[in-house]
């Protein structure tokens, strides 16, 4: 039981560290497919660089921009959430503390304890850190451990910056004539292991399939950008 109870704290961390790197998988995987459709519909459009290359770059500073203030508004609801928690912890530990030590008691039971050894339990930890035992089993919260909205905003938009760049110089280096081939290939390709690093770091049993729906979403929205450019390239001219 004693080394269940160790394990788990590392376990939990090392699934968040792996949450946040899928996280920044799939924003590259963002930044790979919303990029990559505005250039290749501009493309579509025309084979002058400039306008390609002006759309490309609103998309990236647009689409980083967007992550970031997501993820910061995200990550403030949650962080403010979890502040509140410890503080109302913190409150109840101070005005009723038998009736805190009486729950701690309770959840080592419902968790497979006897009653004497739960108690003991509980008392052990509430002498060592009373507001630690009970954030940690009641909330699952680690105080040390509270998100920032500020580094996920960062690492949000500079997953999203580093996923664009395939789009931008696949479509920008080659010659006009190879410019949509080169960029469907690169970006189908870069679809491919961004879905399957993300499947595997989410824990998806069918990495292949999960892999496949990326593949297959980002080749419609390539796809779909370039008829629309094309039609409106045709139209204007």
């Amino acid at each position: 039981m004693s080394e269940h109870v160790i394990a788990e704290p590392h376990n939990d961390k090392y699934a968040e560290k792996l949450n946040k790197l899928r996280a920044g998988v799939l924003g590259a995987n963002d930044g790979i497919v919303s990029v990559a459709a505005t250039v290749v519909g501009v493309a579509g459009a025309t084979g002058d660089s400039w306008p390609i290359l002006i759309a490309g770059s609103a998309a990236v500073i647009g689409g980083a921009l967007s992550m970031a203030l997501g993820e910061y508004v995200s990550v403030s609801s949650q962080k403010d959430s979890q502040e509140a928690l410890i503080a109302k912890e913190v409150l109840e530990l101070e005005q009723m503390p038998e009736a805190e030590l009486e729950e701690l008691t309770d959840i080592y039971r419902s968790r497979g304890l006897s009653h004497d050894t739960a108690r003991h339990v509980a008392v052990e930890l509430t002498e060592r850190n009373a507001l630690l035992a009970h954030l940690d089993a009641e909330l699952g919260i680690d105080p040390e451990n509270i998100p920032s909205p500020w580094a996920a905003a960062w690492a949000s938009a500079l997953a999203f910056l580093l996923g664009s760049l395939l789009p931008m110089l696949a479509i920008l280096l080659p010659p006009p004539e190879w410019r949509i081939p080169v960029t469907f290939v690169a970006v189908l390709v870069a679809l491919a292991i961004t879905g399957t690093l993300g499947a595997r770091l989410g824990g998806t049993p069918h990495v292949g399939r999960a892999a496949a729906r990326v593949v297959i979403g980002g080749a419609l929205a390539l796809g779909a950008t370039f008829l629309i450019g094309s039609m409106l390239g045709v139209t204007a001219a």
